[in-house]
This record gives C-alpha cells, sequence and structure tokens, in this order.
C-alpha cells in the first residue's frame, strides 16, 4: 500500500470537534461543508446521505472529521460500535486494479461510490478480520481541459 494521505474521524458534533483539534493539537483552518450524497452503494444496497466534513491538513496527512446527520452509512456504524477513530485514506492510482488484487485475499469493498464528473471514486475496506480502522482506498484522475 502506499503511504497514508488522510485520517477520518467520525464525531458526534462537527463545530465542537473543530473547535476542539484546532485548540488542543493545533489543527486548521478547518474548511467544514456539508453536503448531500446519493447512489452509493453501502453493503450491497443502495444508499443516500446527509453529512458535515471539515478537513485540514497534519503536515502531509490530511484530517477528515465527519458528522452524520442522515441517512446509514459506515461512518454512522461505527460511531455507533467503536466510538471516533474511523479510517485511513490511500490514493491509488487504479481503483479498480487495487480492488482485483485485494479480492484475491478476499477483501472487498462495502461501500463505493463514483464520481465520473469530478474524476473521482473511492471504496471503503472492511478490516473487521483485523479488528481496526475502515481502510479507504481513492482515486482521483486530472480532468483534461476543454
Amino acid at each position: 500500500m502506499p503511504p497514508v494521505e488522510q485520517t477520518g474521524i467520525v464525531v458526534e458534533n462537527i463545530d465542537r470537534a473543530v473547535e476542539y483539534y484546532t485548540n488542543v493539537f493545533g489543527w486548521g483552518p478547518f474548511k467544514v461543508r456539508e453536503m448531500e450524497m446519493e447512489g452509493f452503494t453501502y453493503k450491497g444496497k443502495a444508499g443516500s446521505c446527509r453529512q458535515k466534513n471539515a478537513f485540514a491538513k497534519s503536515g502531509p496527512i490530511e484530517i477528515e472529521l465527519i458528522q452524520a446527520l442522515e441517512g446509514e452509512t459506515p461512518h454512522t456504524e461505527f460511531f455507533r460500535k467503536k466510538g471516533s477513530a474511523e479510517h485511513f485514506r490511500f490514493r491509488v492510482e487504479d481503483l479498480d486494479s487495487t480492488l482485483a488484487e485485494l479480492a484475491k485475499d478476499d477483501i472487498r469493498p462495502m461501500y463505493h461510490k463514483r464520481f465520473p464528473d469530478r474524476g473521482i471514486a473511492f471504496a471503503y475496506l472492511d478490516s473487521d478480520k483485523i479488528g481496526g480502522v475502515i481502510f479507504e482506498l481513492i482515486e482521483i484522475k486530472q480532468r483534461s481541459p476543454v
């Protein structure tokens, strides 16, 4: 796997979390946004959700805070079961070939989505077999100029 580029932290209240991580750890500034997402697949079923996300850098690592507002996602399930830490993200060149390679070891995505208009695709891999965080793979293609 390539180096970790992001860690995701599921939080109950994003505004309090941004204040905490900024004041205690000096992370930030955070960019906060609310988003609705439809058309993703979670555990084999189509889903939709609404969430708030906040992004900041800590050196080369991106910190993502996630507050679920509506819908069922890995974030809501993880928060209910385990608390706040949630995922590490790895950038890959070709998501499909990476997933095919991991499938040889019976590692399959539990949550995935493509954004063709933005050149982005991601997949979350369940790591419950080894008792830990979720691993996210992301492919980001540069859009060619029009």
